[in-house]
């Protein structure tokens, strides 16, 4: 386990027993999980010494790093680099929280970071389970692990001790680093991470509008084509008649982005990868603009209908279901993605 041969106890146990015993071998007469580590780390002080700290040391502020990118998926940090029992390769390991692994990739993608998605199958007391790994390449590899939204706050138990496993969230993370590392200015290294992580979500938004393309409609209520034409022609319709509105512009461009994501709930999953990356407003008229369309048939429910008419932007929301009807023209002109971001960004400048 130390060479990296074996990564699961389980199994390197097993396989230390057959080539070292003859006959049955009971539980009990293993070492336990525990043991193995500790003998491990025995192996990582004679071998690597003082550096083992430094890695340790430069570990901990990498992953404070990728979680501060990441915190909408309240990341936690997990494993040796968080419990200090590193060693030569290890990889740092976090667990995400999202129901969709596309709005984490899309942050990894915008920031330039290499990774390879994995699911892996694990079959333990008879029961299979499939998880969903992110290996991040960096200067330190990491090892993402995205669980459902819903588990954030589940008690996960560690393979080793059978309790509780330690997590840190990147609030408790800082507090550890600063004990631990009182010398280094960690105030500003974290203002420096948070103004990376919103300083520019424009590339974000190319990447999520970028597949759109390749995701068709039903010709019946769809007969311009792909949902990204789709998209560009509201925005269009957009433009003409609220040009410098940028929030009503973006709700625009961006309503159905979760199309990309998740079909079969296109504005929660589109609202999910959104989040904290557009205003209420805007956040508003994407989460009610299938609500808008119902209102204009007469299909909505009574309290529903109500609770619409009585929002400030009430109003908007219907110029923005008339403008996603008005988007299904085919042959329209239309800019591109980069064009319409652009003009964006231009406004976004000028409302300064």
């Amino acid at each position: 386990m130390y060479s990296r041969q074996e990564s699961e106890y389980f199994t390197a146990k097993r396989k230390a027993a057959k080539r070292l015993c003859r006959g049955d071998v009971k539980p009990n007469d293993l070492p336990s999980n525990a043991e193995i580590r500790d003998l491990i780390q025995s192996f990582a002080r004679i071998h690597e010494g003082e550096s083992r700290k430094d890695n340790l040391k430069a570990m901990r502020f990498e992953a404070l790093k990728l979680m501060r990118l990441l915190c909408r998926f309240k990341p936690r940090l997990i494993g040796s680099v968080m419990t200090g029992h590193v060693r030569k390769g290890s990889d740092i390991d976090l667990h995400l929280f999202s129901d969709f692994i596309e709005p984490i990739t899309a942050v990894l993608e915008s920031e330039g970071y290499t990774f390879d998605v994995e699911r892996k199958q694990v079959v333990k007391h008879n029961e299979a389970r499939i998880f969903t790994h992110i290996h991040v390449f960096d200067k330190f590899n990491f090892e993402l692990t995205v669980y459902a939204e819903n588990q954030a706050h589940y008690v996960f138990k560690s393979s080793i001790t059978g309790k509780a496993i330690e997590r840190a969230s990147i609030r408790e993370l800082e507090i550890l680093l600063k004990a631990e590392y009182p010398e280094e200015n960690l105030d500003e290294l974290s203002l420096e991470f948070e103004s990376d992580e919103i300083e520019d979500p424009y590339p974000f938004f190319k990447l999520l509008l970028t597949p759109l393309e390749k995701v068709k409609q039903g010709a019946k209520y769809h007969p311009e084509g792909d949902v990204l034409y789709h998209s560009l022609q509201v925005f269009e319709l957009a433009k003409n008649s609220r040009p410098y509105d940028e929030e009503f512009l973006l709700a625009a461009l961006l309503h159905d982005v979760g199309k990309g994501i998740d079909p079969d709930d296109h504005v929660g999953s589109g609202l999910d990868a959104l989040k904290g990356l557009i205003t209420p407003r805007t956040e508003f008229l994407i989460e009610h603009h299938m609500q808008a369309h119902a209102y204009k048939a007469g299909t909505l429910g009574h309290r529903s209908k109500l609770r619409l008419e009585q929002s400030p932007d009430f109003e908007d929301l219907l110029l923005l279901e008339e403008l996603d009807r008005g988007g299904r023209v085919p042959g329209a002109q239309v800019g591109t993605v980069e064009e319409a971001l652009a003009y964006l960004q231009q406004i976004a400048l000028e409302n300064e």
